[in-house]
């Protein structure tokens, strides 16, 4: 069984810093797309950042300059770098990962649990 669990959300002053992170677990062959959504109250999920297993990122409109989002493969995490926080960025965060468990099988896509980003003063 394969798990992404997310870690490091919390309650941020505005133009604050917080780093995300996702380790996904379990029998994993490959990895392909990582990425992180968001989903604030009353709102769709929305993608925030991704990123390909070759490092190659895109962004939201509304974060582009002020998140960053990288990957270590060796690990199978993703991270989220986000700086200068607004209040309109307080959402649940969401990891996601395209995963291959098995060189015979294609790819399945994954959810983490979520973790909450609040950005208030």
């Amino acid at each position: 069984q394969v798990q992404l669990v997310e870690s490091g959300g919390g309650l941020v002053q505005p133009g604050g810093s917080l780093r995300l992170s996702c380790a996904a677990s379990g029998y994993i062959f490959s990895i392909n797309t990582m990425g992180w959504y968001r989903q604030a109250p009353g709102k769709e999920r929305e993608l925030v950042a991704g990123i390909t297993s070759d490092g190659s990122a895109n962004y939201a409109d509304s974060v582009k300059g002020r998140f960053t989002i990288s990957r270590d493969n060796g690990k199978n995490t993703v991270y989220l770098q986000m700086n200068s926080l607004k209040p309109e960025d307080t959402a649940v965060y969401y990891c996601n990962a395209d995963i291959r468990r098995r060189i015979s099988l294609g790819q399945e896509n994954y959810w983490g649990q979520g973790t909450q980003v609040t950005v208030s003063s």
